[in-house]
């Protein structure tokens, strides 16, 4: 049975009490309200629900006045109201105008109606249940021709509408940064709110981007332009121009030529323009840069490819929605993503910029947008039901679909069944990923060309570990000496922002074992795994970026309680100061009562934990005798990791492990449990290893608890050896030497 994640309604974060009493005042405000931690989107100043979508506290208006289309539960669904046809005959503000007052006032209560309906949204019951949709979706539903006629309802899209109106109003958020599958329908969605807001707007400008100009011009001519044509008169404003234009939509007053009969016009006769515009940019860097958007529509941004960055971009466009501290404008910006070096690499970065979770003091995500990620199964063509319900999990009986079709598998299993088709096309897969992707792992799929190891292996074991939701089996936390006292005890401590991730935890009799040979300390649990480590030097670097320091420790096989072949400790950091990474290292070698094998390239580590008194728990590098050991090799131990040899010894562990340990096996998956580990080894390049701080650690990890694999055989020579025995030929009267 499927269990979606992407939202649920919040059970009492704000007292029933506090809500009842401010909504009888109508005291809630549009917008954050920071003594709650919530973002209001209702503008009738009463709150109902609280959903949380991806992390995001939204407090929805309370339902009242909702629309019931049948008083048959079975029949209760979205339906687009009926346009009167008397007014279906007028095209511009200025027929209206000419038409009778009585005929008018007919019609005043129905206009108004659509206007509230527009700026409040709509309430109306969904098979037997009230339902709520923002103005914005409202407007798409009800009004917004796209190229199927009308839009049908979606329960995907109301929850994006829901979120983009919590962007909307909350005053630290320039946006959203919205993560998506193909047909979706964000382009329509995003034509639809721009000229929505565009013609309520005075002295403001709409801009597009997309990942080309062209695409962007294809989305303004043949989106938001047959959009703003198809608005009822009374939603239309005046506007310039061709009615059809190419590169600019104008909400303005007409210029007229000055005449003499102009001249005398009367003021009544003069109609007020908005004097707003919706425009397209070609695609670059610095597109819309020192301009002042109330609204920027970012198409297809996770498909920037090189030259255009759209990092750079929105550095430069983001600075045209502010007025000083102050945000005046927001972006929509939404995309599938393509492989990560065609474009989807940048786009990744600013979706996980984009958390809610991490905020800056000024209460501001680092790049200022909100992330928003709806997966496959909520939006795939030909899995929704009539309700615009998604038909998750196969049904026991076929119900029938949005467009009439009978659904009779679920989306779930369909999906399933098309991946395991794919299995021996990799690429194919991973874009198939990327076009459907169940979740941000999936969009984010890289190509599988330049892969050393076995992709098929690697995501097998991280699709099981999504499901899994790693929470279960994987701990985040800290080592810290007992009492605070070095070179004592270590106990393990969880936190959610600790530096390290262990899936195993040995048990007590094992923890801080140690032995003592020539005053010399030694790993007690040696013969139970080690760890690998890719240390760093330098505290800081010019770019303030620079390589992270990782761990990673993994068991063997042992006649101890220890579970063997285990990864069980990740650490991918980079803390303030070098030191304090060798004080990690170091507590996680004497917790675990373990050796490392670390690169001695960088020998500030080594050099740390033999001054501390340790040297025993560095391990020498496995493919020399000590005879053959360098006078630094013996005194502080490590691998150089440079040599090509090594190099390819390295790489070779790691294929060998993942082809026996990772992925669907003959028992059921691995227990490989840490996701930066998989990717990295799925991205790893041999010859460009200086990103690949994970793989460095893991790869040596794996050298360490099978160095028996990489010791030298001394090479046997076969000489004959004489023993001072003459040979005689007896033959004949006398005997001969030979």
């Amino acid at each position: 049975m499927y269990e979606q994640s992407l939202y649920h309604v919040v059970q009492d974060h704000i007292k029933p009490k506090i809500i009842k009493r401010l909504n009888r005042l109508k005291k809630w405000e549009y917008g954050y309200n920071k003594e709650h931690d919530v973002v209001v989107i209702s503008k009738t100043g009463k709150i109902g629900e609280i959903y949380n979508i991806q992390n995001l506290l939204i407090a929805l208006p309370l339902a009242e006045d909702v629309y019931k289309s049948s008083n048959k539960i079975e029949n209760q669904r979205w339906q687009v109201l009926d346009y009167p046809s008397e007014l279906n005959k007028i095209k511009t503000v200025y027929d209206w105008n000419e038409r009778p007052i009585a005929f008018k006032e007919k019609y005043y209560d129905y206009i108004n109606k659509e206007f509230v309906r527009r700026e409040e949204g709509y309430w109306y019951y969904n098979k037997g249940i009230p339902t709520y949709i923002t103005g914005s979706h409202y407007m798409y539903l009800q009004w917004t021709k796209i190229d199927v006629g009308h839009a049908d309802f979606r329960e995907s899209n109301r929850l994006f509408y829901i979120f983009w109106e919590a962007c909307k109003s909350d005053s630290r958020c320039y946006g959203m940064c919205y993560l998506k599958n193909r047909r979706s329908g964000f382009s329509f969605m995003a034509s639809s709110d721009t000229v929505n807001q565009a013609t309520i707007s005075r002295d403001s400008r709409f801009g597009i981007l997309s990942k080309s100009g062209a695409d962007a011009k294809k989305m303004f001519t043949d989106k938001v332009v047959p959009i703003s044509i198809n608005y009822p008169f009374f939603f239309k404003p005046i506007q310039d121009g061709m009615e059809r234009p190419k590169t600019e939509l104008s909400y303005k007053v007409p210029s007229k030529r000055l005449t003499r009969n102009s001249i005398k016009e009367t003021s009544e006769d003069i109609q007020a323009g908005l004097d707003t515009t919706i425009d397209w940019k070609n695609t670059g860097d610095n597109s819309y840069d020192g301009e002042k958007l109330k609204l920027l529509v970012h198409d297809e941004s996770g498909k920037w490819e090189r030259p255009d960055n759209i990092l750079n971009n929105w550095r430069v466009t983001k600075t045209t929605l502010r007025l000083g501290r102050r945000i005046v404008g927001k972006c929509m910006m939404g995309s599938t993503s393509n492989a990560l070096d065609k474009g989807g690499e940048n786009f990744k970065k600013l979706y996980e910029a984009s958390d809610v979770n991490k905020r800056n003091r000024n209460g501001q995500t680092s790049s200022g947008l909100y992330s928003l990620f709806v997966p496959m199964e909520w939006n795939y063509e030909g899995y929704i039901d009539s309700y615009g319900l998604p038909v998750f999990d196969t049904p026991k009986k076929p119900v029938k679909g949005i467009d009439g079709e009978e659904i009779d598998i679920g989306v779930i299993s369909h999906w399933e069944n098309e991946v395991e088709g794919l299995k021996d096309d990799q690429d194919g897969l991973n874009e198939y990923y990327r076009q459907f992707p169940r979740t941000e792992k999936h969009a984010f799929r890289d190509e599988a060309k330049e892969s050393l190891f076995n992709l098929t292996k690697i995501y097998e074991q991280i699709d099981y570990n999504e499901d899994l939701r790693n929470t279960n089996v994987v701990t985040q936390g800290n080592f810290q000496w007992e009492g605070g006292i070095k070179d004592t005890r270590v106990i393990f401590v969880p936190n959610k922002n600790g530096r390290f991730l262990v899936s195993w935890v040995p048990p007590i009799a094992l923890q801080n074992r140690y032995s003592i040979k020539n005053n010399t300390k030694y790993p007690g649990n040696e013969h139970c795994g080690a760890f690998g480590c890719d240390s760093y030097d330098i505290s800081g670097t010019v770019d303030g970026k620079g390589s992270k320091g990782s761990l990673h420790g993994l068991t063997k096989f042992s006649m101890e309680d220890v579970p063997p072949n285990l990864f069980f400790l990740e650490y991918i950091s980079r803390p303030q100061t070098a030191d304090i990474f060798f004080e990690d290292v170091l507590m996680a070698l004497v917790f675990y009562g373990m050796p490392i094998l670390a690169e001695n390239n960088k020998p500030r580590l080594l050099y740390y934990i033999k001054r501390r008194g340790y040297r025993g728990y560095s391990m020498n590098r496995p493919d020399r005798t000590m005879n053959k050991l360098s006078t630094t090799e013996r005194e502080i131990g490590g691998i150089p990791n440079s040599s090509e040899d090594i190099k390819q010894a390295h790489a070779a562990a790691i294929e060998d492990y993942i082809e026996n340990h990772v992925g669907l096996l003959n028992e059921g998956y691995g227990n490989t449990y840490f996701q930066r580990t998989l990717e990295d080894w799925a991205k790893f390049n041999i010859n460009n290893r200086t990103k690949h701080d994970a793989s460095i650690s893991s790869g040596l990890a794996i050298m360490a608890c099978n160095k028996h694999r990489y010791s030298p055989v001394a090479k046997r020579t076969i000489s004959k050896v004489s023993l001072g025995f003459r040979k005689y030929n007896n033959t004949g009267v006398n005997s001969k030497i030979i």
